[in-house]
């Protein structure tokens, strides 16, 4: 047996060892949530909620200032904070151990490859021990950096920092930059000028972060927030003016939808998308428009539409699952009549061919498609003589295309990762064919890719459809259910989880365990029908896919019960919840991070900001009897079962949130904790961010390490030394 072994003898870690292991005792009893009873009566139905005084009734303000926490939710969520402390404590060593194994992987005077743009080339880089980017130009043709905006120096004194974009205007003599200093995600717009480091006057709040230059380089477009963090308004800042007074270009009135602006890849339009899960709708300026220029529609809204213009030359290249396109294909048409009755087809629709994006450059296009849950790039010119893919080899792996600043260019950059083997940046000529690697992800404490090996395997649903997997283990881990298995999985909003690199995972893969994706119904792995398979009332899909993958895989070899955590953050915190309420037996740990458990409260209350835009997600349960009965069917929060032992449970949260809102993981926690046997039931709340938690890169891999000492403690290999540190 192993020295590391901590099982009994059926296998399983022994339960009097995850409880000791966590703390669990009458000196550290976890908090007990007041009960202060809600009724709820909403289409004739009752429910009742002991943790709704939890939601703050000045939320909004919350996410603009933290601080201002009502005093009771506030000392409750500290209370957990100390519990989970306290409870964690002797895993204080890990966690060190496995931050420091993460943070040896990451170059820290890492720098990207430069992005070529007229006379410049700009790029990010780190300096050593820095949490955040600096952004830099050089000259094309080499010469004397210029810093842009040091991410390190700006975000001296904030306890929160997050950019979320620094973007050069077009005649390269200014730059507009976004901050967030809450986790709130409502940025600030300042503009600084490059030559002297002067900062303009004004300041653009509650935006969305994400400024379009128009082409004159003395205004710029963006996206105004309301209080209840939904983008409403398209306005146009003219430099040295008033914000107050900024012209107001277009307005969306309709609170299902948001809002989005953006710049094509030709840099003559400006793209204002309104959009949901299954409809958009989009309007046209020129980026040279006048000041008082209003947007042209392409075409008027049509419910369970979805269309993404482009521009070529004298026409609008649009992706769009219009006539049945279920996985899209991409229309055409002449941009001074660019309505539905001129779209014609440039790329016929192909069932099973999901086009994921597409960018158009002055001689080629370039479209990134999946099919069967591998990704593949695509080049052809646009008479659509000449199409070629790019080849790639190994079992599973994860692409991506940088679409750069420039339309007339002959070079693509897209980026390559598998599992096992880091991002590699490359350069491709699209005439010669050519590709010149530019970069690969440098692993100063050492990678060798030979010792993982990568399989794609498919597991039968209970319906019959096959469940693509991905699965990353050391070649020496056998496959005989001796491994700990740790399962991955998302299964919303049509999000595919790539099969990347992640510096993350390799703590615990070095240390014997098998790391696995399920791409379940939810995900587009397999399409866009891949998604649709589990919305409305087959969201269930995505659950029993989850627990049918966790399942074969144990029957396979690849884990066992006693040893399977699973993980999931936002809508996959309520795949998390949703599965361990079906099949608790089937798992040993939960992490779920920032997770939507709350989905009934929630998808009731319309003054949240996602509610309204995702009733097309979910159903609407305040005027759908329908919807009412299949999210209450589902929702964790309200089917938490008293009749089996549940495993232990780590869910997070934080106090900025306006995605997955603090209450929901604090409310799950209080109630598992009233009704469920078994666990313990960890809460961590940040209380100085939001959705993503830290934006600063070390900062966030200590939050990392708490996920995965919590797995290591119920895998029972807390003193486990991982395989690498062994060999070297």
């Amino acid at each position: 047996m192993d020295a590391n072994d901590t099982s009994d003898p059926d296998g399983n870690p022994a339960t009097m060892t995850v409880q000791s292991t966590f703390r669990v005792s009458d000196d550290n009893p976890a908090p007990i949530a007041d009960k202060r009873p809600i009724e709820l009566t909403q289409l004739g139905r009752r429910r009742t909620d002991n943790y709704g005084w939890m939601r703050d009734d000045s939320w909004q303000e919350v996410l603009r200032d933290p601080a201002l926490l009502r005093a009771d939710i506030r000392a409750h969520l500290e209370a957990e904070n100390a519990y989970y402390e306290q409870a964690t404590s002797a895993l204080q060593s890990l966690r060190a151990q496995l931050l420091a194994e993460m943070r040896g992987r990451v170059k820290e005077d890492d720098s990207d490859v430069p992005a070529p743009h007229g006379p410049y080339a700009y790029s990010e880089r780190y300096r050593e021990g820095g949490e955040y980017a600096i952004h830099v130009r050089t000259p094309r043709n080499g010469g004397e950096e210029t810093v842009l905006f040091d991410g390190d120096a700006e975000s001296e004194g904030s306890e929160f920092f997050n950019v979320a974009d620094v973007a050069h205007s077009p005649d390269h003599t200014l730059i507009a930059y976004a901050v967030d200093r809450t986790g709130s995600e409502y940025f600030d717009i300042r503009v600084r000028t490059i030559a002297t480091g002067e900062e303009l006057p004004e300041t653009i709040t509650s935006t969305d972060g994400d400024p379009v230059w128009a082409a004159d380089s003395r205004s710029f477009f963006y996206i105004e927030r309301d209080d209840n963090q939904r983008p409403k308004w398209v306005k146009r800042h003219y430099l040295g003016t008033n914000p107050a007074t900024d012209v107001l270009v277009y307005e969306e009135t309709d609170d299902t939808l948001f809002l989005g602006v953006e710049e094509s890849q030709s840099s003559e339009y400006i793209f204002i998308v309104s959009g949901k899960g299954s409809t958009s709708v989009a309007r046209f300026l020129r980026a040279d428009a006048a000041r008082d220029a209003e947007p042209t529609l392409i075409a008027p809204l049509i419910e369970d539409e979805l269309y993404y213009p482009e521009h070529h030359g004298e026409h609008f290249y649009i992706r769009t699952n219009a006539g049945g396109a279920v996985d899209f294909k991409i229309v055409r048409a002449p941009i001074a009549s660019p309505g539905r009755e001129n779209w014609e087809d440039w790329l016929a629709y192909r069932s099973g061919t999901y086009i994921v994006d597409f960018v158009p450059f002055a001689e080629r296009m370039v479209r990134l498609e999946r099919e069967n849950a591998l990704p593949r790039i695509v080049v052809s010119d646009y008479m659509g003589d000449d199409a070629y893919e790019l080849d790639f080899e190994e079992a599973a792996y994860a692409l991506g295309l940088d679409a750069g600043y420039e339309f007339a260019t002959d070079t693509l950059r897209f980026t390559y990762e598998s599992p096992s083997t880091p991002e590699q940046t490359y350069d491709f000529d699209m005439t010669s064919r050519e590709r010149t690697l530019r970069k690969s992800e440098e692993i100063p404490s050492g990678h060798d890719a030979s010792l993982y090996t990568v399989e794609r395997l498919f597991v039968v649903a209970n319906d019959g459809a096959e469940i693509p997997v991905t699965v990353l283990r050391l070649a020496t881990t056998s496959v005989d259910g001796t491994a700990p298995l740790f399962l991955y999985g998302y299964g919303s909003y049509g999000i595919t989880i790539p099969a990347d690199f992640d510096i993350t995972a390799l703590p615990l893969v070095d240390r014997g365990v098998i790391y696995a994706i399920a791409h379940v119904r939810g995900g587009s792995a397999k399409g866009r029908q891949w998604y649709l398979d589990a919305r409305f009332e087959k969201k269930i899909n995505s659950f029993t896919d989850f627990a049918r993958v966790a399942e074969d895989l144990q029957a396979r070899g690849y884990g066992r019960p006693g040893e399977t955590v699973i993980e999931g953050r936002s809508a996959g915190g309520l795949l998390m919840g949703g599965t361990v309420n079906l099949r608790p037996d089937l798992f040993a740990g939960v992490i779920a991070g920032v997770p939507f458990v709350d989905v009934l409260n929630t998808m009731s209350d319309a003054e949240l900001p996602l509610t309204p835009p995702e009733w097309v997600e979910w159903g609407n349960p305040i005027e759908d009897e329908a919807a009412y009965e299949t999210i209450s069917s589902y929702s964790p929060y309200d089917n938490i079962r008293g009749d089996t032992p549940y495993p232990p449970i780590l869910a997070t949260g934080g106090i900025a949130d306006y995605r997955v809102t603090y209450w929901e993981p604090a409310k799950w926690v209080a109630r598992l904790r009233d009704e469920a046997e078994g666990g313990p039931f960890l809460l961590k709340m940040n209380m100085e961010a939001g959705h993503a938690g830290s934006a600063a890169r070390f900062e966030r891999l200590e939050e990392r390490s708490h996920d995965y000492a919590f797995a290591l403690a119920i895998f029972g290999l807390t003193e486990r030394v991982p395989i690498q540190h062994v060999q070297r």
